[in-house]
């Protein structure tokens, strides 16, 4: 399970547009895709397709296969288009990706990213340079305007909630956070990574304040929350990946829902039964995930064709649905024809960031059973402002826990 930093689902008004509209515009042989800022400029769905085919691959980073059904929608992408997906670090955290675009020869650079809102602020601003490609996709209008920049160098994608994920055979089965300071969890505890540097595992440590009566702006309860369990070795410092499950590290991590169906099942492919549940002593969101072009991405088309098709809500065919046939169909017929990226999110367990427009307009899924809020719940979302203040603390504390 993958560690980042995130940012906070904002519900806005949105209407619905016509993808027809956004993809009729004619193809020019002299298209730059690698400054064309939206559909229009880079001569429609056909062109944009055929453009991103010719350059056979895309580069991403830090994205693991059960994180919000990310498998799937790599899968469903190269099946389509014939693209070549590289995958750098798919454990790895935003303040890795954001490296590596400083410091990766061209050819290694990632064509787009998928940061939290923490790291986001550490490359934007005034006085910055922007690392950012601006590019708008077609359901633009659909993400609320406090999850995008109006110049389209980043928009939100998708979100979650902090669940505790744990081995079938701990006993007892923890229901809250604050139930791991319980002995008989010695040794079985672990975070999905470095809270100073990843947005999962610090999303993690504000879940843990409020759980012992902290605040939004209070997230010292939950660094000392921390200390105590390491102080009675229930906290382990390992990384609260599969890998480390599936080898015994750990039994029991805080971990976004949306990871819930794919590490289930690659649990129950290593022969064990993890389950997780949402924490009825903390019920806390997480903000949006954000993605953004790389200004140096080495593939232009298809980093644009990927953020199309992540922002996409159609009610389409899965990767295992795609056929022959359906490779010949021309490019915007076959972008029509597949499961938009939106809803592969929701089939992953993730909030999509188009929901309220998904929603009104009936084109959203029904996401996996199960991980429901406890009733009666008061739902936390630190925003930006807070979460940096907080991670300021964390940073200062953590290495000394």
């Amino acid at each position: 399970m993958r560690a980042k930093r995130i940012v906070a689902l904002a519900v806005a008004a949105v209407s619905v547009i016509s993808m027809s509209v956004a993809v009729a515009a004619p193809s020019s042989a002299a298209t730059n895709f690698c400054t064309v800022t939206d559909l229009k400029t880079a001569g429609g769905m056909d062109a944009l397709v055929a453009a991103a085919k010719k350059e056979g691959t895309l580069n991403v980073i830090t994205l693991p296969r059960d994180w919000a059904n990310y498998g799937e929608a790599m899968d469903l992408f190269t099946k389509a288009f014939g693209i070549k997906i590289v995958d750098d670090n798919p454990d790895g955290s935003s303040a890795y990706e954001l490296q590596t675009i400083a410091t990766a020869p061209a050819a290694k650079q990632p064509d787009v990213v998928d940061i939290g809102v923490s790291a986001l602020n550490t490359v934007t601003g005034a006085g910055r340079p922007s690392i950012f490609a601006p590019y708008k996709v077609a359901t633009w209008s659909h993400i609320p305007n406090v999850w995008k920049d109006p110049a389209g160098a980043w928009y939100g994608d998708y979100s979650g909630i902090i669940a505790l994920s744990y081995d079938s055979t701990v006993s007892p089965a923890p229901t809250k956070i604050s139930d791991l300071l319980n002995p008989a969890y010695k040794g079985m505890v672990a975070l999905g990574g470095d809270p100073t540097a990843a947005q999962m595992s610090f999303l993690s440590v504000f879940a843990a304040a409020i759980a012992k009566g902290g605040s939004v702006t209070n997230i010292q309860p939950g660094l000392d929350f921390f200390k105590a369990m390491k102080a009675n070795g229930n906290f382990v410092a390992v990384n609260g990946n599969g890998e480390n499950y599936a080898a015994g590290a750990y039994k029991i991590s805080l971990s976004w829902n949306f990871n819930a169906p794919g590490a289930i099942a690659t649990a129950k492919a290593a022969g064990k039964t993890l389950k997780f549940v949402i924490p009825t002593d903390a019920v806390l969101q997480g903000t949006p995930y954000i993605q953004a072009i790389n200004k140096k991405a080495p593939h232009c088309a298809a980093a644009r064709l990927w953020e199309e098709f992540l922002y996409s809500e159609n009610k389409g065919i899965t990767s295992a649905k795609v056929t022959a046939a359906d490779k010949k169909l021309s490019g915007s017929k076959l972008f029509a024809k597949i499961e938009g990226g939106q809803n592969i999110f929701v089939s992953g367990g993730a909030t999509p960031i188009n929901a309220p427009a998904m929603i009104k307009a009936k084109s959203i899924i029904n996401g996996p059973e199960g991980l429901n809020i406890p009733k009666g719940a008061k739902i936390v979302q630190p925003n930006p402002d807070q979460q940096d203040a907080a991670k300021k603390l964390v940073i200062a504390q953590w290495p000394t826990l």
